[in-house]
């Protein structure tokens, strides 16, 4: 397996917010510097895409204060995502730094290793980006994005303002949605309505 889609669905939909996983750097609003992956290179391929499953917003990101974003692959509905192809090497790097450990740790080299035997849901860890889920084939090649094990467990929590503006500027550079389909997309997130109304949100999105 020579290269592998990453899904993204929280704030690395956004693509200057991903190359801080990829080649290092501070995102705008973030409380932390990524080292950057091994290879810093580009995706060779970006693609907007939808995926079944759901969006929720639980416990508490050191990053960005608030709730973080997890795909949850037993709920009813779509996901928007948006898929970087990567080397497995860069997408156990990307993985490796959602859990605060170093690019090329025995986690990264581990979760690049299994991706050819993951075909539904391969958790490796108890910790919050320590499940990997396979979701389907695009132009032939799998798709892959982290998530929590059990994300029914989690504590609901409502996502920061900064958090927020990434993956809304990520829907609409994947997906060209404007700004009432994403306050919508997004307000149907659990954990959302518990910090904003649709007005609230929207004025803070346009701001």
């Amino acid at each position: 397996m020579q290269r592998v889609w990453y899904v993204a669905y929280g704030s690395n939909l956004a693509l200057d917010r991903f190359r801080c996983y990829l080649a290092g750097g501070r995102p705008a609003g973030a409380a932390r510097e990524y080292p950057g992956c091994r290879d810093h290179s580009d995706p060779e391929q970006i693609a907007g895409v939808m995926v079944p499953g759901g969006l929720v917003f639980a416990g508490a990101s050191r990053v960005w204060g608030g709730g973080s974003a997890f795909y949850d692959s037993t709920a009813t509905g779509q996901v928007a995502g948006r898929a970087y192809l990567l080397t497995p090497d860069q997408l156990g790097d990307v993985a490796a730094q959602e859990m605060r450990r170093e690019p090329g740790c025995d986690f990264a080299r581990d979760l690049a290793g299994l991706l050819p035997d993951v075909d539904s849901i391969h958790t490796m860890g108890p910790g919050r980006y320590e499940t990997v889920a396979r979701l389907g084939e695009l132009d032939g090649v799998p798709m892959f994005t982290v998530t929590h094990g059990t994300v029914s467990d989690l504590d609901l929590a409502a996502p920061t303002a900064p958090y927020l503006r990434w993956i809304a500027t990520g829907l609409a550079e994947a997906h060209g949605w404007d700004l009432p389909q994403v306050v919508e997309y997004l307000m149907a997130a659990p954990g959302v309505r518990s910090g904003w109304t649709p007005g609230a949100l929207a004025e803070v999105l346009s701001a």
